[in-house]
């Protein structure tokens, strides 16, 4: 791991990408007990168009049986993101229940480590980090056009799972995230969704401030679909052509686990139907016909050589 320390506290990391594109950082003294009174910042620090991953691999503060939900008056870890210049605190953990991996919503991600009590029976935590540019998402071929755009294509694969960005952690804060599916001619797109968290309410529009999964038939809005939010059981979308767009957008308010879903290309390919192999005449429509000519043409030949005896 590379890494420069930074701060007054001795315990203060800067993580940068130009370092280093992943490692792994724990609390202080880690696996044994951290120290009491104890602050600790580690700022994460990319570039360009990359997001951080956080990814917990053990989680153990100190807690009292009673006050474990309440991260604000015990030892806990504090996530910040920068939205618009400014340092919004998106998630506090806390307890020793390991924690949903998080991502940044750009290059920027610092987290606040406060231990105010100690134990002889806690062990800090440990995690991984990664700067990434995929957002977690392996599925797909990605567009360096988009900021966030996945294609998903017939000829590579009929069916296959995608899911948002950092499943099953939480969804990165002021996302936009296109996939894209294109079918082969004639054919359409069935995505069934297994697992829907996405933070909103009906009809999951602006005014709600709500984050949202939108549908389309093309590049624009298509009003055929209304827009997806909540927390919804498994549910059926299906395209009405061979190409078919989910958008998944997140504000900067709150954040859920996101969705996954499993794709198939179904239906008529053209070109792929079977068809008669016909010698000199005749398709399979007027194989009635044919038969009927090919008849007549033995009943003459036999009529002929009647003739010639």
């Amino acid at each position: 791991m590379i890494f420069t320390e930074w701060g007054a506290s001795g315990c203060d990391i800067l993580f940068s990408s130009d370092s280093s594109k992943n490692g792994s950082f724990t609390s202080p003294q880690y696996p044994n007990p951290y120290p009491p009174r104890i602050n600790c910042r580690y700022d994460f620090r990319g570039r360009g168009r990359e997001r951080i991953q956080v990814t917990f691999a053990d989680f153990n503060l100190y807690h009292s049986t009673m006050d474990h939900k309440d991260c604000d008056t015990i030892d806990s870890i504090n996530a910040y993101v920068h939205i618009e210049g400014r340092l919004e605190k998106i998630d506090t953990f806390c307890g020793s229940a390991v924690p949903k991996s998080l991502m940044s919503n750009g290059p920027r991600l610092m987290l606040e480590f406060r231990g105010i009590y100690s134990s002889r029976r806690v062990r800090g935590f440990k995690a991984y980090y990664t700067f990434t540019e995929n957002f977690g998402l392996t599925k797909g071929q990605q567009l360096t056009e988009y900021p966030c755009a996945f294609v998903f294509n017939s000829n590579d694969s009929r069916n296959g799972t995608f899911s948002s960005p950092n499943f099953p952690g939480f969804y990165p804060r002021d996302t936009e995230c296109h996939f894209f599916f294109q079918g082969r001619q004639k054919e359409k797109v069935n995505i069934h969704f297994t697992y829907f968290d996405v933070e909103g309410v009906l009809p999951c529009e602006a005014i709600s401030a709500s984050d949202y999964v939108e549908f389309s038939n093309y590049m624009a809005r298509d009003r055929k679909y209304s827009r997806y939010c909540g927390q919804l059981k498994p549910f059926l979308v299906q395209s009405d052509r061979e190409f078919f767009r989910v958008t998944f957008r997140s504000n900067d308010r709150l954040d859920g686990t996101g969705f996954k879903a499993f794709y198939q290309f179904a239906g008529e390919v053209e070109g792929n139907k079977p068809k008669f192999i016909q010698r000199n005449t005749c398709e399979r429509s007027r194989l009635d016909h044919c038969l009927l000519v090919v008849l007549l043409a033995a009943m003459v030949s036999l009529c002929l050589r009647g003739q010639r005896v």
